[in-house]
């Protein structure tokens, strides 16, 4: 009896004379770049070292894209915008010890964003594995101890046969939902040994669904059907799982409200009669999410920032989808579905009762009347006034990335996203140096869009290096800094808990000045002129600086009240 999965494809005579009479000259770098192609990979990231010299050096021999960046936090901030935006797990090499550990608060971003990223670092020769301590350049203890909080998967190479393995291993662990980042380090004598291993073909792999529970949606559907004051709160899985059309419809058909997190930005409408926008630090909007009977929470975890600094209570039943078992229930007892949220909201959808309401599209309209009405009497027209020209300068198909700066933290809540998976920022980690970086990683994966990238003088000072990447690569990123001489959040925070602020100054450069020896044209704006200014930076191919000094302050938190 011969069973289907028996059967076993056999090489064609082309691939067989290839196997036998491999190429000469290629060593276990040419494994890697190989693997990484026949996966489908088409752009990597980076930075070379000596350890990793093999990898690098078998990159003229393929033909992927090298995008090298400057500093390897930065590189690993590109791979994860181009995972974000591509939904591909997007290859990131690096070098052993400094190099690798310099990437690690991206990583961490990466994890916290369910970006795709998958890592490749050199390690010491295979002798000092395992902590045998001989005394090499850049040698750690466990260099994968530092790594495995961080990441999903960590995966040590100790000869080539493993390499095509690990890497396919790595691939479908960085693409199963929760996508994320994984780590794969190959040691340098295995990287720079000439190889006998026939050319890498094949790399198909296939990560698993993850559909819900029928049991567990049926109990979903009876309870969202039967619901008095229905809602919904949408989060970063519904952006990831490309199911905002179906979110749509399922709000429609149970006339439920629905607000997004700030890493859900854009998985509803910003102007439909249901959204709620992401007012998610107002006590208005909490206060009526509460007032929910039964709430339905799609790709979120209700942290922090999704829950008003945890001061949201909810009242009513509390249905979870959420396809990261640990964010389950993790804050609010729920009737928790482990799945993916495109898959999830279709169970629903093909169970649910419609639901008539007439009154839905009054009430979040009182709502956002009530926020407007606390945002207008704190006198914050300059905030409102350059977030507004942002919106209007900016195309509405183009991609924005945000650094953790006042600017963004207006933008989570107050921002028009105009589309899904358009708007990103740090907010998942919440490190600094992000913007720029990853706006680079989005351009040299889709240039068929000008890219902006927001940071405050504070965060550009991470990535000021980045420019020279941004010139050498001619990658289509608007770069607008507010420069407002600081810090200007930790000021912020400072001054209101302590009296005064320490610690939050900063001597700067003139970044006008700066960008332009750098080859990147660079204009200082105003308010009045920031929409003009950046509009035009932003028609014009290749990247660019726009600087604006102003002083903005943040709107009144609620969750102290």
């Amino acid at each position: 009896m011969t069973h289907d999965h028996d059967l076993v494809l056999r090489p064609t005579a082309a691939q067989t004379e290839a196997a036998l009479n491999p190429p000469p000259g290629r060593n276990g770098g040419d494994l890697v770049v190989e693997t990484l192609a026949g996966l489908g990979a088409t752009t990597v990231f980076g930075l070379p070292g000596q350890h990793a010299l093999g990898m690098f050096d078998a990159l003229r021999r393929s033909d992927l894209r090298y995008i090298g960046l400057r500093v390897e936090n930065n590189a690993g901030f590109a791979a994860d915008a181009y995972g974000r935006v591509t939904g591909e797990a997007a290859p990131l090499l690096l070098s052993t010890g400094p190099g690798a550990l310099t990437s690690l608060a991206a990583l961490q971003e990466a994890r916290a964003a369910s970006a795709p990223v998958l890592a490749i670092s050199s390690q010491v020769p295979t002798a000092g594995l395992g902590g045998g301590r001989h005394g090499y350049l850049h040698e750690l203890p466990d260099q994968a101890a530092s790594f495995r909080g961080v990441v999903k998967s960590v995966h040590t190479v100790r000869t080539q046969s493993q390499i095509p393995s690990a890497i396919a291993e790595a691939w479908t662990s960085a693409l199963t939902v929760p996508h994320g980042p994984v780590w794969v380090e190959i040691p340098q004598d295995v990287l720079l040994a000439e190889t006998p291993i026939p050319v890498v073909t094949g790399g198909d792999t296939f990560p698993e669904e993850l559909p819900p529970r029928p049991e567990l949606t049926a109990v979903a559907a009876d309870l969202l059907s039967r619901a008095e004051r229905p809602a919904i709160i949408a989060g970063g899985g519904v952006v990831r799982a490309d199911a905002s059309k179906k979110l749509r419809q399922l709000a429609e058909r149970l006339q439920a409200p629905v607000v997004t997190t700030f890493g859900g930005k854009g998985a509803f409408p910003w102007t439909h009669p249901l959204s709620l926008q992401s007012w998610l630090e107002d006590r208005h909007t909490t206060d009526f999410l509460e007032d929910a009977d039964v709430l339905l929470v799609v790709g979120s975890g209700l942290g922090e920032l999704s829950s008003n600094y945890h001061t949201f209570k909810p009242r009513g039943r509390v249905v979870q989808i959420e396809a990261d078992l640990g964010k389950l229930e993790s804050n609010h007892p729920a009737l928790g579905i482990h799945a993916d949220a495109r898959l999830a909201l279709q169970a629903l959808l093909e169970t649910v009762d419609e639901r008539t309401d007439p009154a839905a599209p009054e009430r979040v309209r009182a709502v956002l009347d009530k926020v407007r009405e606390r945002i207008a009497s704190q006198e914050l027209t300059l905030e409102q006034d350059v977030l507004a020209a942002v919106r209007r300068a900016l195309p509405a198909g183009a991609p924005s990335f945000w650094d953790m700066t006042i600017l963004a933290y207006w933008a989570w809540s107050a921002f028009d996203a105009k589309a899904p998976n358009t708007m990103h920022s740090a907010q998942g980690a919440g490190g600094l140096g992000y913007g720029f970086p990853a706006a680079l990683g989005a351009a040299a994966a889709d240039p068929t869009h000008p890219v902006l990238a927001v940071s405050g003088d504070g965060g550009a000072l991470y990535s000021i290096a980045e420019l020279a990447t941004a010139r050498q690569y001619d990658l289509n990123v608007t770069w607008l800094i507010v420069d407002d001489g600081g810090y200007g959040i930790l000021r912020e925070y400072m001054t209101d808990a302590f009296g005064q602020p320490t610690a939050t100054e900063l001597t700067r450069p003139d970044y006008v000045a700066l960008a332009e020896s750098f080859g990147v044209p660079g204009v200082r704006t105003s308010p009045e002129t920031l929409e003009t200014d950046l509009a035009k930076a932003l028609a014009s191919p290749g990247p660019s600086v726009v600087v604006l000094p102003a002083v903005l302050r943040m709107f009144a938190p609620t969750h102290l009240d």
